[in-house]
Parts: structure tokens; C-alpha cells; sequence
């Protein structure tokens, strides 16, 4: 049985990664061809008087992925314009905590350390 040195109990050995790339093939003149293709198809079919909806389901499926798309872009602003004004309070409450600590010394910490438990009780007594 081999066994591992101290240090690796605590940290991960990295392992390679083998991917597996298929380059894709793009022809334009193919798409157009298969374009205009579906497009006489969906005529021809209009001119027997079968019923071709696909165009509309496609355009209608379209409109609904960019409206979920645009209200997820909303969402996550507004989560993060909260997390910008938290991370300003904290980083303006310690630049307070400094500017005390330089100012008055150790009394300013153990004012700090006296008055968080004090916030917490007041915050959580109901």
C-alpha cells in the first residue's frame, strides 16, 4: 500500500482533463437552400389550403425566450444593486472602526466590542 505524503490529505491532486472536440461544419449556401426549401414548401402547402402554423409558433416561441430573458437581466440587477449597497455599509462601518481606532485607541475597540452584543440583543429580544 502506497502511502501519501502529510500535505496531500488536505489539498486536492489535480487530474488532467481529456476533451472531446468535434469541429462543426457552417455552410451558408446549405442554410439558404434548406431556407428557401421550407419556405415553398409552407406556399405550396398555403396554395392546397392546409394549415401552416409553424412560422407563427416559431415567432411567438421566440418573443417569449427574449421576454424570459430581459426579465432575468431585471432580476439579477436589482438582486445586485442590494449587495452593492450592504457591501458600501460594511465597508464604510469598518473604515468608521479605523478612523475610531487611530482616533481614541483600544477604548474605541472595546466600545465596538460593548456595543455589538447590545445591537444583536435589541435586534433579535422579539
Amino acid at each position: 500500500m502506497k502511502k501519501k505524503p502529510f500535505l496531500s490529505l488536505f489539498t486536492k491532486t489535480p487530474s488532467h482533463q481529456r476533451f472531446q472536440y468535434q469541429p462543426r461544419y457552417y455552410d451558408p449556401k446549405k442554410e439558404e437552400l434548406d431556407e428557401r426549401v421550407k419556405r415553398i414548401q409552407q406556399q405550396l402547402a398555403q396554395e392546397r389550403g392546409e394549415v401552416v402554423a409553424h412560422q407563427s409558433d416559431m415567432a411567438d416561441y421566440r418573443s417569449r425566450i427574449a421576454g424570459s430573458m430581459q426579465a432575468a437581466r431585471k432580476r439579477s440587477a436589482s438582486k445586485e444593486g442590494g449587495v452593492v449597497i450592504v457591501r458600501l455599509a460594511i465597508l464604510l462601518f469598518l473604515a468608521l472602526i479605523i478612523m475610531a481606532y487611530l482616533t481614541w485607541g483600544n477604548s474605541a475597540l472595546y466600545l465596538l466590542i460593548g456595543f455589538v452584543p447590545l445591537y444583536l440583543w435589541m435586534r433579535f429580544r422579539s
